[in-house]
């Protein structure tokens, strides 16, 4: 059977996953009907999610793994993941964002894509908890010089998670003193029942600090966030004033949604005529 040169590896891998999800397993012979590949790149795939820690592979195919609201993975196991559909909500995030305005950005991978689409706008004041968004614009200033108009970032102090957020005392106080525009805010989880919800105790109360720092609550989070629920709610749905998530949200969670949020934006859609 010839490859299917359509997909890149992380489609394919993205399509595995969510059948996986959504079917409570999958078997490699009807992966490689579906995908139009050989066995071996099918394998090859599972591996790679297996090693993500995403699916447990079982002989002839493979089943998701159930984590425990306490499980709490690293960024690089995250940075794997839907890469295509963070790219894409980072981009439609991204057009959010005003030129001399001050905005903070919380920790997690989609932030992190994000923060590469907002190093050329002008004037920014960002404040952010996160190691790597800030070396995102560290990184762009060292290349490009002292340009005008370059970002201005604050990176609270704190202690560092596995997801190379800074949380604790230190950032709370930080963050408590300070107020900016739009706050983007990437998360574990997300559900009309517990709200926005993360793994780690200390981060959910950072996180708590930054939303009610923000004057605007802007989720940036994939369609796989939904459903999920992490040991710690630290916000509700109802003090979120905009969710930019992919193509992948199914229409029956897009309906609930829009029941406790002003505004939805799915990436690569048009938006319906409501606004903030």
């Amino acid at each position: 059977m010839s490859e299917n040169q359509n997909l890149l590896a992380e489609q394919r891998r993205a399509l595995i996953l969510d059948e996986v999800r959504r079917r409570g397993g999958v078997r490699v012979n009807e992966l490689t009907r579906r995908l139009g590949v050989s066995d071996m790149t099918v394998r090859r795939d599972l591996d790679a999610l297996a090693r993500q820690g995403v699916v447990e592979k079982v002989h002839g195919g493979a089943v998701p793994v159930v984590e425990a609201s306490t499980h709490e993975p690293g960024f690089e196991a995250k940075s794997g993941l839907e890469l295509t559909a963070k790219e894409d909500i980072a981009r439609a995030a991204a057009e959010l964002v005003a030129p001399g305005s001050a905005i903070a950005l919380s920790g997690g991978t989609t932030t992190y894509a994000l923060a590469h689409h907002l190093v050329d706008v002008p004037d920014l004041t960002v404040v952010t908890n996160s190691v790597r968004v800030a070396d995102v614009f560290h990184s762009a200033q060292r290349t490009s010089g002292q340009r005008q108009g370059a970002a201005t970032v604050v990176l609270t102090g704190g202690v560092r998670t596995p997801s190379d957020s800074l949380v604790g005392p230190v950032a709370d106080q930080a963050i408590a003193a300070l107020h900016f525009d739009v706050l983007f805010l990437g998360v574990h989880g997300i559900s009309a029942e517990a709200g926005l919800s993360t793994p780690n105790l200390a981060e959910a109360e950072t996180n708590r600090r930054l939303v009610q720092s923000a004057r605007r609550v802007i989720v940036v989070a994939d369609h796989t966030k939904w459903g999920t629920v992490g040991l710690s709610s630290f916000a509700a749905l109802e003090q979120v004033d905009t969710l930019v998530t992919d193509g992948g949200m199914p229409a029956e969670a897009r309906a609930e949604i829009a029941e406790h949020l002003r505004r939805l934006v799915v990436a690569g859609e048009p938006e319906d005529d409501t606004d903030i």
